[in-house]
């Protein structure tokens, strides 16, 4: 099958803004140059083949317990703490950093063991569904040059952020001035355009405000204007955070008050955590238009605290998913859609006032066409809309060592929620990004060049 022109029959899955879930049933998706043609009944199959010219030996038809939902997207995640997903999560935010990822990440700088770590957590996550995500990397911009390289290899779309951090961090892994900071991360920015890559993007990364002096967040925020690029952080992840932050910014009414003043608060902004902010910061974040990346696991697994995502929603404020590896000790938006339904059945059972907690099928829409809204994509990918780009996962219910078990009265609705709350990579049997297969049945990559040298990309 000629991987973008094709067409695909049978269920497919999917939100919009106006339902959670929308499954439609005996359907045909053509797919032509990477972008979804059309969306129709299968009885008029024929006639779509032939007005966009896709031969008919390029149909794939779909098996009864198969159907197609949009690709997972991860606004949250550190690809260089991979390595220690799972380990240290006794501790809490602060010395977990001083004790677990710091010393990691400053590993990155040795750029064969960044080639063999970074082409394995790129793999994990897209053997899981995953095809946009949103990386942290590290100080080094050669790592991170190459991070991007074996993205692009691996097919995957992405934003990747050159990390920014220039105090209260260790000695032996920090930069030492703001100049270095800024002309790195310029450098990183400049070569990254120059490359131009079809789905990656760069993303402006300043840590989090305790790892960064004002001057420098201010000059991000210029580099961030002067490119007209992304931003990530993290923000009031935990109480101690927020405390330390109040003491080295008291001129700052507030902790998004501090971003705000730098102007990294834009409508490309993309904020982790957000536990406890005001009412005051929620309002600022509204009005800037930024997004928050709710990170279930992680905020549970280090004791940060209980994010409320209902209350964010219902003030309008825009919402995705993320794994926020290794804090979340889970490489899969799977394990965050279910985390984050049992962190808000927690609000639930603590309000005991009739709140509405989310159901997994909200936390599906914030995982796809709301991850997408996020990171400002939604024109391109999120849901299954004629013209927008095939990202897409074929799900198999019936594969190999399925641990989902469907039953003769199971709607396609049901079959959705059990692959949500059971399901796993072994139920992916295909991953799409952009109309190109990149992951078939049998999970091998199809990768766009070569992987034999060992850093390639850098």
């Amino acid at each position: 099958m000629e991987e973008e022109c094709f067409a695909i029959c049978g269920s497919f899955i999917h939100s919009t803004d106006q339902a959670a879930v929308e499954t439609l049933k005996n359907k045909c998706l053509g797919v032509k140059h990477g972008k979804i043609v059309f969306l129709d009944d299968t009885e008029l199959v024929q006639d779509r083949l032939s007005e966009f010219g896709i031969p008919e030996e390029n149909v794939l038809k779909l098996k009864e317990k198969q159907f197609v939902i949009p690709g997972f997207i991860d606004t949250h995640i550190h690809a260089p703490q991979y390595p220690n997903a799972g380990k240290g999560l006794d501790m809490g935010l602060l010395e977990w950093l001083e004790k677990y990822t710091f010393p990691t990440e400053m590993k990155f700088k040795d750029l064969k063991y960044a080639s063999s770590t970074y082409r394995r957590v790129v793999s994990r996550v897209l053997k899981n569904g995953t095809t946009t995500a949103c990386y942290f990397a590290t100080i080094d911009t050669d790592a991170t040059l190459l991070l991007c390289g074996i993205i692009n290899d691996l097919g995957q779309r992405a934003l990747v952020g050159k990390v920014n951090m220039n105090q209260n961090s260790p000695e032996y892994y920090m930069e030492h001035s703001v100049e270095e900071s800024i002309l790195e991360t310029r450098r990183y920015i400049e070569t990254i355009n120059k490359r131009d890559y079809k789905y990656i993007t760069a993303v402006v990364t300043p840590r989090f405000a305790i790892s960064c002096c004002e001057e420098l967040m201010k000059r991000l925020g210029q580099l961030a204007a002067e490119f007209n690029i992304p931003v990530q952080t993290h923000i009031c992840e935990s109480r101690a955070e927020v405390e330390f932050v109040s003491s080295l910014y008291p001129d700052c009414t507030s902790y998004a008050d501090v971003y705000d003043k730098a102007g990294l608060l834009t409508d490309k902004t993309v904020l982790a955590h957000c536990i406890y902010l005001t009412e005051d910061e929620i309002e600022l974040i509204k009005e800037r238009g930024s997004a928050v990346s709710h990170c279930p696991n992680s905020n549970l697994s280090i004791r940060s605290g209980l994010l409320d995502v209902q209350k964010l929603l219902q003030q309008g404020v825009q919402v995705g998913l993320g794994t926020d590896v290794s804090g979340g000790y889970h490489p899969s938006i799977l394990d965050a859609i279910r985390v984050a339904v049992h962190v808000s059945n927690s609000h639930a059972i603590i309000a005991a006032n009739g709140y509405k907690s989310l159901s997994v099928r909200d936390a599906f829409r914030l995982a796809t066409l709301e991850g997408a809204k996020a990171l400002s994509l939604d024109t391109v990918v999120g849901n299954f809309e004629v013209g927008k780009e095939f990202d897409a996962l074929l799900i198999d219910l019936d594969s190999p060592d399925s641990h989902v078990d469907v039953f003769d009265e199971d709607t396609l609705e049901d079959c959705l929620d059990k692959f949500l709350y059971t399901g796993d990579d072994r139920n992916i049997r295909a991953v799409y990004v952009g109309g190109r297969k990149v992951l078939d049945a049998e999970n091998t990559y199809t990768q766009r060049n070569s992987l034999n040298n060992g850093l390639n990309g850098h």
